[in-house]
């Protein structure tokens, strides 16, 4: 054995790098997903709500009366601001012409990675309470101008809102929300939830009867979730959402949100000053709300009984 060549005596053994990258970084964005899309065509988007007159229940005429025209009351025009969000690489000219494992070259490997990050970023922010901040142009250095903000679903569903009042979220909650949202006119189909909330969800007694799977052949399979709830109103199906905080669950009706590009997803090589190249990968939208009384929220919610 003292003879024997062994691989750590040899000198020049290539490397054993596998060909991938492997991130398992969260991706998805069920609200963005779901909900519509369209096209804004200023940095303030406006649209306009409107509303019945309430049900007149005494509404009897006597034969021959004379006609009374009714009140009219005018729409109500609703607006959000757009929101510029980017992501800016920087590669260095021989980064870019090296041979590496996984990848063709560096740049186009850390735009699908910002592209990737975008949409997370996206899907947080319109999900969240932030306030539409018009921003301003500051006129003097060192005064720094703020950027706009678009207004987040959060601080657009204020009227159907159950108060958890700080408790973990119960069955009772959700149907207290759908019912408010379809007394207002709104058809929810869908209520997005955090992770752990989503687990919470599972366990509502009103689905542990279809827990149990029996087949005809082979062991019975026990469900461990529950994606779809049956509510008085219509069948709602429950996602979970990693970028949905865990105070707050949404019950919404799709069709009457939608997210509004001034300008699409867009990179764009930024001016060259060395021996790098600088591409700036950005989007510029905006979350339109056609009718808030259509959603509804479950807020301040715990997952820490009181």
């Amino acid at each position: 054995m003292a003879n024997v060549y062994k691989t750590y005596d040899t000198v020049g053994i290539r490397e054993d790098l596998m060909n991938a990258i492997y991130d398992i970084s969260p991706t998805t964005t069920p609200f963005m997903s779901t909900v519509g899309r369209t096209t804004a065509k200023n940095t303030y988007t406006e649209w306009q709500t409107d509303s019945l007159a309430a049900v007149d229940y005494d509404n009897a005429k006597v034969e021959g009366a004379e006609a009374t025209s009714q009140l009219l009351t005018p729409t109500t025009r609703l607006g959000n601001y757009t929101q510029i969000s980017d992501k800016v690489i920087q590669v260095s000219t021989s980064d870019d012409k090296v041979d590496k494992a996984g990848r063709s070259t560096e740049t186009a490997y850390q735009l699908s990675k910002a592209s990737a990050e975008l949409k997370r970023d996206m899907e947080s922010i319109l999900l969240s309470n932030q306030a539409q901040n018009p921003g301003n142009n500051a006129p003097d250095y060192p005064v720094v101008s703020d950027a706009r903000l678009l207004g987040g679903l959060g601080s657009w569903v204020t009227t159907n809102v159950v108060d958890a009042g700080a408790a973990p979220m119960t069955e009772a909650m959700l149907n207290e929300a759908v019912l408010k949202a379809y007394t207002e006119g709104g058809e929810p189909t869908m209520m997005l939830v955090s992770p752990a909330n989503k687990q919470v969800f599972s366990t509502f007694p009103g689905i542990a009867v279809q827990r149990y799977e029996a087949p005809k052949t082979g062991q019975t399979k026990i469900v461990g979730a529950a994606d779809i709830y049956m509510s008085d109103f219509g069948t709602l199906s429950v996602v979970p959402d990693r970028f949905l905080g865990d105070d707050v669950a949404y019950v919404l009706d799709p069709a009457m949100a939608k997210v509004a590009y001034l300008r699409p997803f867009k990179s764009t090589k930024l001016a060259k000053t060395g021996d790098s190249e600088k591409t700036m990968m950005n989007v510029e939208y905006t979350l339109v709300v056609n009718n808030e009384l259509a959603h509804a929220k479950i807020d301040n919610i715990s997952n820490v009984a009181p």
